[in-house]
């Protein structure tokens, strides 16, 4: 048995299986969806919340406004970096080309990834999308190296091989720290089956347009994004406050609502007209700009580690 057949075959052992679907029966699992739903508007849509259920005592609304430790506009992020350039990146383009140094660079990347994985599987294509293959680069633009694979030739558990895929990007990306023309490589996996929603898709390994991007100018509703990531980083702050009322189960269940809604949002942008200049896009990239998806990483493994320690007693000491 490969080392890919092993690891699906463990993962299919440790979850038990109804009508060829995954399912979570076990009691803890149980037991964290009830107190989820129960607490989920308590700490996310407002108060009452008490101390005495386990809360951090707030008792209002997280309001809409801008916080207060995030970076003022025009600071960090300034409406004019989201508009569209008449051009291309010139460093990365040339003639509606991609640069040919930059190019091999890229697939020596995705190259290097692939034979670093457990695995082997066939790539499809290499992809360059998000703003650098379109008009609206800017000095926050991230190089977005989609590797095409086609899932359904690995297993049919189409999820199982995503999440395989998703820790291995996730590990790459954070082990590395590689820029191209002074923009962070970003690599994702992408299933073959899957529709990509883009206005700006180029083929790497082809060289060629896989979806040109329109340079016509597109109207950006600024406001609107930023009312959007407002209201999320909001949420983010009070998860800190209750990370820091030691509410550390209730912190992780917040947590998975946020995630849910930044997912929901990004989604949203993404099938809109407007795709990548939509203001759930634009919004979804102020939180990434301003280190509000970190933060609420961080978090997250905070709480988790604290949960699980056992702190000793002072008298111990």
């Amino acid at each position: 048995m490969n080392k890919w057949l092993k690891y699906l075959d463990e993962a299919r052992r440790s979850r038990p299986i109804r009508n060829n679907r995954q399912v979570s029966n076990e009691p803890y699992q149980q037991a964290v969806k009830k107190g989820y739903v129960k607490d989920r508007n308590k700490y996310l849509k407002g108060g009452p919340v008490s101390t005495s259920a386990g809360g951090s005592g707030y008792t209002q609304k997280p309001a809409n406004s801008r916080s207060l430790n995030a970076p003022p506009i025009g600071e960090d992020v300034e409406p004019e970096s989201f508009e569209k350039n008449s051009t291309l990146e010139p460093v990365i383009w040339s003639e509606n080309k991609i640069n040919e140094q930059v190019r091999n660079k890229m697939l020596k990347i995705a190259e290097d990834f692939m034979e670093g994985l457990d695995i082997s599987a066939k790539v499809e294509d290499i992809r360059l999308t998000g703003s650098l293959a379109n008009y609206n680069w800017s000095k926050y633009s991230d190089v977005d190296l989609h590797i095409v694979v086609d899932f359904s030739l690995l297993d049919d558990d189409l999820e199982l091989v995503k999440a395989y895929f998703d820790e291995a990007r996730m590990r790459w990306n954070d082990n590395h720290s590689i820029k191209i023309e002074g923009y962070d490589v970003e690599i994702y996996v992408e299933d073959k089956l899957e529709k990509h929603e883009s206005s700006g898709i180029y083929s790497v390994l082809n060289n060629e347009w896989v979806v040109t991007p329109d340079p016509s100018s597109v109207s950006i509703d600024f406001d609107t994004a930023r009312k959007k990531s407002n209201s999320i980083a909001t949420k983010i702050n009070l998860v800190s406050h209750i990370v820091d009322n030691k509410s550390y189960d209730a912190a992780l269940r917040a947590i998975d609502t946020i995630k849910k809604e930044i997912r929901r949002l990004r989604r949203a942008g993404l099938h809109s007209p407007a795709r990548e200049f939509s203001a759930e896009n634009i919004a979804f990239k102020i939180l990434r700009r301003e280190e509000s998806l970190k933060k609420l990483n961080d978090l997250k493994k905070l709480a988790y580690d604290k949960m699980m320690s056992i702190e000793p007693n002072e008298s111990d000491i």
